[in-house]
């Protein structure tokens, strides 16, 4: 066996991190992003051999959201690539897992060296029920030959259902079973509270396959000045703890006599608390409130009472609406048109960023720039 990140990401395999809404999923999978591109160093103090990743995200923009992250934990952006579109007969469509991974090996390969593929929410890769084993099954075989086929790690992001506290937490990754049998290993990430009333978050192995299945790493969710005037979040590794992901994720008191202190509270406050903690890492699009929300168990005519009470901000930029505690999302894509990062163009509706040096995020080399601009799926 070949790790990427030794009992955690594993050349070659599927693996999926599941967890509740706010917890950084997706900051977590970049945090692994920038620590292969760079030959940084993994939370258990090893050493990462440097590699390329590519990441599809279907929730958040790379030009506002995923790229000021990168920056901020110190990714090599020659290294890191982002899908943008799927070329069909000419025409430039949004790309879609379920349909386009035959194209997305030929870019793979273009590109060589991907030692990460993301792919947020893996839901996206089932055209069929996603509750439905058998077509859960059918749909992520192609996911998982594309991983052996190119031997990188594929890592596919989902939530967690809601309630559930105290069961095995690999039970709890929202759809079919099959998202979790068919991974060979699954990560967790959940915020719980210790015994002495504080907060901390914890990412563990909650099954493995083809290693230890259990302990992980405490991290935190902190915020800096990715580029001028646009913050980002990043994560700042803790230290390691030792058990299963069930034992690590159940709260003390949980399972204790009683009514518990969320079913007291009304719809409407979940909601607030739900908004409060998705949206106070930065502006959200709609579309990614929406499907959290919906992860969550919380009634979207419920979500927007609680944004109305809250004084969430909802602005529309570059033909997207995005939720804000703060008036950051309307200046967010301008702010990246004048940055060091490149500039923000439209290709048939996408956005894309054109290279101005090479240490600008890009997806073509100049030894292959014809041959890029004919592939079907449109990346950077």
């Amino acid at each position: 066996m070949t790790w990427v990140w030794e009992n955690w990401l594993a050349q070659g395999k599927l693996h999926v991190l599941a967890g509740a809404p706010g917890q950084g999923k997706t900051t977590l999978a970049l945090a692994m992003a920038a620590t292969i591109t760079a030959g940084g160093l993994w939370p258990d103090g090893s050493r990462s051999s440097l590699g390329n990743v590519l990441v599809w995200s279907g929730e958040d923009h790379y030009a506002d959201t995923l790229l000021p992250r990168l920056i901020a934990m110190g990714a090599d952006r020659s290294r890191v690539f982002f899908v943008t579109g799927a070329r069909i007969s000419g025409e430039l469509l949004t790309f879609d897992p379920a349909r386009d991974l035959n194209q997305l090996l030929r870019a793979i390969e273009k590109i060589g060296g991907i030692n990460l593929l993301v792919v947020d929410p893996i839901v996206s890769a089932v055209a069929g029920d996603s509750h439905k084993n058998t077509e859960v099954r059918r749909a992520l075989q192609p996911l998982v030959d594309l991983a052996a086929h190119c031997n990188c790690a594929a890592l596919g992001i989902s939530h967690f259902s809601k309630g559930g506290q105290g069961q095995d937490p690999t039970q709890r990754v929202v759809g079919s079973v099959a998202f979790s049998a068919v991974a060979r290993v699954v990560m967790v990430a959940a915020k719980m509270r210790s015994e002495d009333g504080k907060d901390r978050r914890i990412l563990a192995r909650s099954k493995s396959n083809i290693g230890p299945d259990d302990g992980g790493f405490e991290y935190h969710i902190e915020q800096t000045e990715a580029l001028p005037g646009i913050q980002a979040s990043y994560i700042a590794w803790g230290d390691a703890v030792a058990g299963t992901a069930r034992e690590l994720l159940t709260e003390p008191d949980d399972g204790a006599s009683g009514p518990s202190e969320s079913a007291d509270k009304s719809a409407q406050d979940e909601a607030e608390e739900f908004l409060i903690e998705l949206l106070k890492d930065g502006p959200s699009p709609t579309k990614h409130v929406e499907t959290e929300a919906k992860a969550a168990g919380l009634a979207w005519r419920t979500v927007r009472r609680a944004s109305d009470t809250l004084g969430v901000k909802k602005r529309k930029t570059e033909g997207a609406w995005y939720w804000s505690k703060s008036n950051l999302s309307n200046e967010v894509v301008q702010l990246v048109q004048h940055s060091n990062v490149g500039q923000v163009g439209q290709v048939d509706g996408q956005h894309e960023i054109k290279p101005e040096d090479s240490n600008i995020l890009n997806g073509e080399s100049s030894e292959s720039s014809d041959e890029m601009e004919s592939s079907d799926v449109e990346f950077l």
